[in-house]
């Protein structure tokens, strides 16, 4: 993905976006704060200017990205209103497009070893897409009965769980196009075993 040079006053962005392009074409584990420098065609001691190691950097970028991924998030939840089912599928798919959309931040969110509570701000927008994922389990187990009813954040974190497998499997990994099936169908189709067995496709099926 190519993405502007750096040109006076946006040092901070255009060292960002190097960082991506090189995240995106070597991983996490071979990036080196000079490379960014060069890619982004300043001097090796300019990223030193507003971060002051490659980890403040990962950082920052982990937090963009979950600030996008929190609102698209939000605005998939808010916008499958038909149902409690809608709504919560809309967030798995949501997942998914986000990884594929924003690799490079996805990476670094999730594959850096970035803790989430690195930051204040940080931990605030991870905790704020966890939370969609959350509200929306909370609207769809309610219709269960209390003494088998799961706990909706067990729930959420095993749509979550099963999200970020499709995406490491199917939707990144080269070795994922060998499948005979798109990630969207793996998506869907095991989020359907998953609340089928939990009886919520049919509950849903028959309002």
């Amino acid at each position: 993905m190519a993405r502007r040079s750096y040109h006076h006053g946006n040092l901070k962005q255009t060292l960002i976006e190097a960082t991506l392009d090189l995240v995106e074409e070597r991983g996490p584990q071979a990036f080196t704060l000079a490379e960014a420098a060069k890619r982004a065609k300043v001097s090796v001691a300019a990223p030193y200017r507003h971060f002051r190691s490659k980890q403040d950097l990962f950082v920052e970028i982990a937090r963009q990205g979950f600030e996008m991924f929190a609102d698209l998030m939000e605005y998939a939840f808010e916008s499958a209103n038909a149902s409690p089912l809608a709504a919560f599928e809309a967030t798995g798919h949501a997942y998914l497009a986000f990884a594929r959309r924003y690799p490079g931040h996805y990476i670094l969110m999730f594959e850096s070893g970035v803790p989430l509570n690195a930051t204040p701000g940080l931990a605030h927008e991870a905790q704020r897409a966890k939370a969609v994922v959350q509200r929306a389990a909370e609207r769809l187990v309610v219709g269960i009965p209390e003494d088998s009813r799961p706990p909706p954040t067990m729930v959420s974190d095993h749509i979550w769980a099963f999200s970020h497998g499709v995406v490491e499997l199917f939707a990144r990994n080269p070795d994922g196009t060998r499948t005979l099936f798109s990630a969207e169908d793996l998506l869907e189709t095991g989020m359907g075993v998953y609340l089928r067995g939990l009886g919520l496709l049919e509950m849903d099926t028959r309002k």
